[in-house]
């Protein structure tokens, strides 16, 4: 059954897409924060860094309303706004994109979760033992079959998680503002001796706090399943708005009881080390277990974001045929059922590797750069000739904000994201071949040419040590 002929009970309100978009960002991410900022900034890059990321995330939210309302006819923004801006293979790029970012990021989910069971049972370690290997494909597979069940179901469910994992984060901060004191906020406030330029600092806090953010087009990758178009933008706005307020509190707050030097030699979950020094060991108790909660409604609102991310563009004609199929239930199952098949195997391979859950984040994040990329081009060209400035400011910053991030990246992840990109054109190719339709066109063709030799280039560096993930 298509997602167009759903009986209105089955759509999604206002409430619940703002909850998948609280609930796609709210993940493990926020629970690291403290640590992952601090380990190449100081209190003065890390403002200056939320000032940047903030700003432009806002205007990457506004971005993603006024699409929303101006092209209510695109379903999936993510892959629908790139494939208006550039054709077909753009358009599966950016999918392609996006889903691999979903399943890497799930992949960091179950190590931090299985990290966090770690502190109560020594067994599991950080997150990459075999034991918690076994338990995070066990967990895996039980949301798998969850899902399969029904996405309005999984949709409440997040909607339920999403409010229980706000209540200690709300607890961290009125206990850590209570303690927080502003001559440690002060103490080597630019940090830079140790830590190199400012820009240098704050460029190191840009893959987190993208990372932390990405989940903000969650209602407009839902948007076919949306009650009314109007909320999917009202959901991205008020989601981002709450998160903001959060993130920035747990980051800043945490400065003033450590120093930055301190802050960096915390395990992960970081903000259990924060709060045990504020109140004590009940407090590091009481953010492993939010984070178990939290883990878990992330992973939650990433396999249904996953899936439904292959399921679009395969009614589009862009994916093969077989990921457009959903089963009685209304749910893209083939393209679940990959999706879960590809965690499944990065989870060996963080066994074997010991990647860390930083590493899985950051690559994660490099994935998503070029879909938010396309989508504020996208925008911009959009109203490019609007009678309202302010949209034009808008977009025109949304895509400044992410040539930025590219930059803030480095080489490093350029190459590792084009080694994923590129073998997604074999699928492409499949898509093409079952319609009858040629594959590639001019522009296309060397789109894939460069997309190959930087894929090449990476396969040849990791090989000889150069470059590491």
């Amino acid at each position: 059954m298509s997602s167009l002929q759903e009986s209105p009970s089955s759509k999604l309100g206002l409430r619940l897409l703002t909850a998948l978009v609280i609930g796609s960002m709210l993940g493990s991410g926020i629970f690291g924060l403290p640590q992952n900022m601090a380990a190449g900034a100081g209190a003065g890059a890390i403002m200056i860094g939320w000032a940047i990321s903030g700003l432009g995330m806002l205007m990457l939210a506004l971005c993603y309303q006024m699409l929303a309302m101006r092209k209510p006819e695109l379903d999936n923004g993510v892959f629908a706004y790139a494939r208006e801006l550039g054709g077909d293979y753009v358009g599966f790029n950016a999918a392609w994109g996006y889903w691999v970012s979903a399943w890497i990021g799930n992949v960091g989910y179950l190590v931090a979760a299985f990290g966090a069971l770690g502190y109560f049972f020594p067994v599991f370690g950080d997150g990459n033992t075999p034991a918690a290997i076994l338990g995070a494909s066990t967990l895996l597979w039980l949301v798998h079959a969850l899902v399969l069940r029904g996405i309005q179901g999984a949709a409440l469910l997040n909607g339920v998680v999403t409010l229980a994992k706000l209540a200690p984060l709300l607890l961290f901060i009125v206990l850590v503002a209570l303690s927080f004191q502003l001559t440690t906020f002060q103490l080597n406030f630019w940090g830079r001796a140790e830590l190199g330029s400012v820009l240098a600092q704050v460029k190191s806090t840009m893959l987190v706090t993208v990372w932390v953010f990405i989940g903000i087009e969650g209602a407009s990758v839902y948007s076919a399943r949306a009650a009314r178009r109007v909320d999917v933008g009202r959901a991205t706005v008020i989601g981002f708005v709450i998160t903001l307020a959060l993130l920035m509190a747990v980051s800043l707050l945490s400065l003033g009881l450590l120093t930055q030097a301190e802050l960096a030699g915390l395990k992960n979950p970081s903000m259990a080390g924060v709060l045990e020094q504020a109140v004590g060991a009940w407090g590091a108790v009481l953010i492993y277990l939010g984070l178990l909660v939290s883990v878990g409604g992330g992973f939650l609102a990433w396999t249904l974001l996953a899936a439904e991310s292959l399921f679009s563009p395969a009614r589009a004609s862009v994916m093969p045929a077989w990921l457009g199929r959903q089963n009685s239930a209304g749910v893209p199952a083939n393209a679940l059922w990959l999706s879960s098949a590809m965690v499944q195997a990065f989870l060996l391979l963080t066994l074997f590797s010991k990647a860390s859950y930083l590493a899985l984040i950051s690559l994660s994040t490099a994935m998503i750069l070029l879909p938010y990329l396309f989508s504020a081009i996208y925008g911009a060209l959009l109203v490019r000739r609007d009678s309202q400035a302010g949209l034009r400011v808008v977009t025109a910053l949304a895509v400044a904000y992410c040539l930025w991030l590219l930059y803030a990246a480095g080489l490093k992840y350029l190459l590792l994201s084009a080694l994923l990109y590129a073998p997604g054109a074999a699928l492409y190719l499949w898509a093409k071949r079952e319609r009858g339709e040629p594959a590639f066109k001019r522009r296309e063709g060397l789109l894939l040419a460069g997309l190959t030799g930087l894929a090449l280039l990476a396969a040849w560096m990791l090989s000889s040590g150069r470059l590491a993930l």
